[in-house]
């Protein structure tokens, strides 16, 4: 029988808790590694609809992208929906188990998955990591052929699936080649994209202000919004299903987290 710490070790060795930033809470959330598992749901974000997902689908452990605790609880009060929610894995004896920023760094982790969606090749780390050069937050790399920015925008956001895409550019004709790429929050990296001689940045979350800095230097960011790190779930469980073959079941959760509409 797999135990929890089984697949939290294998989880591990990918993507070492050494590579989150520093504050980052990755790592075990709730409940017992040394219970045993048989279904593993993959998902973005620790939601009540996840979890109620992940009840109905019988899952004992969720491998999340973000962590349900990145802000602490202050009470148990259950009429509270997020204490609800933490009640809930606990009375079904469901391992909630995050790998963030130390998942975005991994070699082969979900830098590299964004790349491979977003057509970018010979990708190597934006910003190495100091002890593993082939690990890193972001990735920079080149796309098979010259591209305008308003057509790769549109590729983009087809496989994102989203509504809209924020570009910031000053010509969205423009010829690109070079792209890099950091899942999440990563506008504070926009220079040194540039500096890399990266024609169009994609990230999620950029600040007004910044975006006004980004055109002033006569760079490019695109932004598809900060649920393009959904595109990491079907990778994960494949991750799963690799390691454990038939020992365990991997699904992808098919709930869409994304707590933004466009009217």
């Amino acid at each position: 029988m797999i135990q929890a710490a089984d697949l939290i070790n294998k989880i591990e060795a990918f993507a070492p808790k050494s590579l989150a930033e520093k504050g980052d809470p990755t790592g075990l959330q709730i409940g017992d590694p040394n219970q045993p598992i048989q279904r593993v749901m993959t998902t973005l974000d620790v939601r009540p609809e996840t979890v109620q997902e992940a009840i109905e689908k019988k899952v004992d452990f969720i491998w999340a992208h973000h962590e349900p605790l990145f802000f602490p609880a202050k009470n148990l009060d259950l009429t509270d929906p997020q204490n609800k929610m933490y009640a809930d894995l606990i009375k079904h004896d469901i391992v909630v188990y995050s790998s963030h920023t130390n998942l975005d760094a991994a070699d082969g982790g979900l830098n590299d998955w964004l790349c491979r969606a977003f057509g970018i090749e010979e990708a190597i780390p934006l910003v190495p990591d100091e002890v593993n050069d082939k690990a890193g937050l972001g990735r920079i790399g080149r796309l098979k052929k010259p591209k305008s920015l308003s057509d790769y925008a549109k590729t983009v956001k087809a496989v994102c699936q989203v509504q809209e895409v924020r570009l910031i550019a000053a010509n969205p004709q423009k010829m690109i080649e070079r792209v890099a790429v950091l899942g999440g929050d990563g506008g504070k990296y926009w220079k040194e994209a540039k500096a890399q001689g990266a024609d169009l940045y994609i990230t999620a979350d950029l600040y007004y202000h910044v975006g006004h800095d980004v055109l002033a230097a006569d760079f490019a960011v695109l932004d598809p919004d900060h649920h393009m790190e959904a595109l990491a779930k079907e990778p994960m469980a494949k991750k799963v299903q690799e390691w454990f073959g038939e020992e365990l079941t991997a699904i992808v959760s098919q709930v869409n987290t994304d707590p933004y509409r466009y009217l």
